[in-house]
């Protein structure tokens, strides 16, 4: 078709039907609402966790093992028997004090009773008391060796793997089994001493772990380190998570973002921010009788995170802003807004809606 001709066809198309050639020359373009939402400054960091409570139960003396009364991985009470050792010799000589102290107080009794006659000297009565009293010690002694024959548990816990059996010898210091608290797990970890200023006890934090990466777990700093390492210049931090499903266990590497100086923020999308040499822009979508419009707007950010950014001055709350469709957006505009991206809704399910 030669030129002339094809410059007359756009012209007639233009004149017969313009409402068609607007739809053409329309930008469309997806929104979101700005919101207002917890914001705080992260400090981040890598952590290893403890338990609140751990401890490896060994024997104090050298016997062999007569009953194990858990199973592997098994939870305990404080005070429940988990070993027992051989004990049948220290409880032979604990009968055999307890005889001695029944003689003493029948020898005792007939020194008293021929005492209160006039017939016997009160030393006999105080000698018979004092052997009665040396009988009563030697039991209290035996009681106390025989309780070093029983490992109960110091308090609740989960106890490991045992690597022992019933009839194998045991000597004081030998480790016999593992006992953690895990209800609630201990987190350290160093932060640089810059932040201390900004620490205190009682401030919230975050942590995941490559375990379980779909799962965020919330605490909180208990307790700052006394001191500063003066090689690396950072201070430790111990922090609390709870941990009720006892899904963690001590020594799993976290990662830590403590939120310092929490607050209330205007937050967007991190793809909704222009920026131009030291400024940054937003394309706010304004409401018109004949279609929304954009309108370019100078911001102040603040902090950035995973997605969002921080909006210190520029955007309030409610405002809807463009976030797909800024490569060809322009000043003063007329767009065609598509919808608004949520937390169930995102661009692909608006560009798929519009096809």
């Amino acid at each position: 078709m030669p030129l002339f001709c094809r410059r007359l066809f756009v012209l007639l198309l233009l004149t017969t039907a313009p409402g068609l050639a607007l739809a053409q020359s329309t930008h469309s373009v997806i929104g979101v609402r700005a919101v207002i939402a917890p914001w705080s400054d992260p400090i981040e960091a890598l952590g290893t966790l403890r338990a609140d409570e751990s401890m490896t139960l060994s024997a104090t003396v050298t016997d062999t093992i007569a009953e194990i009364t858990f199973e592997d991985g098994q939870r305990v009470t404080q005070g429940d028997l988990l070993i027992r050792l051989q004990d049948a010799e220290e409880q032979a000589r604990l009968r055999a004090a307890q005889a001695l102290r029944d003689e003493q107080r029948n020898a005792l009794g007939r020194a008293t009773e021929l005492q209160n006659r006039n017939l016997a000297a009160r030393a006999d009565v105080e000698d018979n008391q004092s052997r009665v009293d040396q009988a009563e010690a030697e039991i209290a002694a035996l009681r106390a060796r025989l309780e070093d024959y029983q490992l109960r548990a110091p308090f609740s816990g989960r106890v490991g793997t045992r690597n022992i059996s019933p009839g194998a010898l045991v000597t004081p210091g030998m480790d016999l089994i593992t006992l953690d608290k895990l209800d609630v797990m201990k987190l350290d970890f160093s932060v640089p001493e810059a932040y201390l200023g900004r620490l205190a006890p009682g401030l919230s934090l975050s942590a995941t772990t490559a375990a379980f990466p779909d799962a965020v777990f919330d605490g909180e700093i208990a307790s700052l380190g006394t001191r500063v390492d003066p090689v690396t210049r950072s201070i430790g931090v111990r922090a609390e998570i709870a941990n009720p499903d006892e899904r963690l266990r001590p020594g799993m590497l976290m990662e830590v973002v403590v939120r310092q100086q929490p607050r209330e923020s205007v937050v967007l999308p991190e793809a909704a921010i222009q920026p131009d040499g030291n400024r940054h822009y937003v394309m706010l979508i304004d409401d018109h009788d004949t279609a929304p419009l954009l309108r370019r707007q100078s911001v102040d950010i603040g902090e950035r995170r995973s997605g969002e950014v921080e909006i210190d001055a520029g955007v309030s709350a409610d405002d809807v802003v463009a976030v797909h469709g800024l490569q060809r957006a322009r000043d003063g505009q007329a767009v065609r807004l598509l919808g608004l991206i949520d937390d169930a809704t995102g661009v692909r399910d608006l560009l798929e809606a519009d096809r």
